[in-house]
């Protein structure tokens, strides 16, 4: 069961903007701050003060100008970054350890001694201070469970208030992160966030599962981008909870268009017209058969929302699966008296038209057509 006060964070403007070949300026990352405050986004993972540059006078100016969301800052764990973060007037710091023995030993060559003799220090110098402090386990999936509890146990002891459980390369199955979350939940009372990457395209499916198994927090990206094969997408994220399992988080859905549309210009990425939610083809019907349900119906072939909900539209489709119900309502809502007999012939030339442009016929060329069937008879 799903708890009642889960929390939603967007990492689009940290983890998000790691996308290969993405940089975001200083007025981009405003003008996204702006718009997911406007969709409903209350905890933002903002950025990284030790990237300095462009980035830190964003955050200064952030901070000078006041935010409605929690901005959390992520440091590496260093108490100089933590420092700096505390100093600049963060009020909720992100630590991120690596847990793993390969990134123990490959990124910063160190062992699990340091590892936790850093947490013990830097969680206590941060609480110490009076933020929220959060932290993650990097590389979840090659980290041994009774380890990984010892790591939240002493997290917990120093004052933790959070504790995210990263599956870094995107390797875990919905089965083995809620096996991890289950028992850390179990042996510590710290809250914990999913943090999945998507390599496997099981991000979402593998949040769902850290949410089932107790964690109150959790990631997402508008459109999904992030390093490699990204996040989990925020839209798809929350109608997935809204719908499916029942909790609601606050997400304005009208606003997901507008707010997708602005990462898209962002990244220099668009947004594929199958893309879930909010993508161009969710509401779009060209099958014959589908087309002459849903005129009657919606609810016949559509998602058990909306396209309004989203900031989306109906929209019918005249190409090669088209059937004569179509071409007969578009026909009669243009003022035409339609003759049955002339939609088989009309079909035909769609059908063909269509394969031959690859594509789509516009109504323009629907009427086009009809005349001349009409000419013909």
């Amino acid at each position: 069961m799903i708890r009642e006060d889960i929390i939603i964070e967007d990492t689009t403007l940290r983890d998000g903007e790691q996308m290969p070949g993405v940089a975001f300026s200083k007025e981009t990352k405003l003008k996204l701050h702006d718009l997911l405050i406007d969709a409903g986004v209350r905890w933002i993972d903002i950025g990284s003060p030790a990237m300095g540059g462009d980035e830190l006078d964003f955050l200064k100016t952030l901070i000078a100008r006041g935010s409605d969301a929690t901005l959390v800052v992520w440091n590496r764990a260093v108490k100089e970054d933590v420092e700096t973060s505390i100093n600049l007037g963060f009020k909720a710091i992100h630590m991120g350890f690596p847990a793993s023995d390969v990134l123990l030993k490959e990124s910063v060559n160190k062992n699990r001694q340091w590892l936790l003799t850093q947490v013990k220090e830097l969680v206590r110098f941060a609480k110490d201070k009076g933020v929220f402090v959060s932290i993650s386990s990097g590389d979840s999936a090659r980290v041994e469970t009774e380890f990984l509890k010892e790591f939240a146990s002493i997290a917990r002891e120093e004052g933790a208030d959070r504790l995210r459980i990263s599956d870094t390369t995107g390797a875990m199955t919905p089965e083995s992160y809620f096996a991890i979350m289950a028992s850390v939940a179990e042996s510590c009372d710290v809250d914990l966030q999913c943090h999945c990457h998507n390599d496997f395209g099981l991000g979402l499916a593998n949040t769902i599962a850290g949410l089932k198994a107790g964690a109150r927090y959790f990631h997402v990206t508008v459109n999904g981008i992030g390093e490699r094969a990204g996040m989990p997408d925020l839209a798809q994220t929350v109608m997935c909870l809204k719908y499916l399992y029942g909790r609601d988080v606050g997400i304005v859905g009208t606003k997901l268009p507008e707010l997708s549309q602005a990462v898209s210009e962002a990244t220099g990425h668009l947004v594929p017209p199958h893309q879930p939610i909010i993508g161009e083809n969710v509401f779009a019907h060209e099958s014959g058969i589908h087309v002459d349900a849903v005129l009657r119906n919606p609810k016949t072939y559509e998602p058990p929302f909306s396209p309004e909900e989203v900031g989306g539209k109906r929209k019918y489709v005249i190409g090669k699966h088209s059937g004569r119900t179509l071409i007969q309502h578009i026909l009669n809502s243009k003022g035409f008296d339609v003759k049955k007999e002339y939609l088989w012939e009309c079909l035909n030339e769609i059908k063909s038209l269509a394969i031959e442009q690859k594509g789509a016929v516009t109504e323009q060329q629907l009427l086009e057509i009809y005349d001349r069937v009409r000419s013909r008879n």
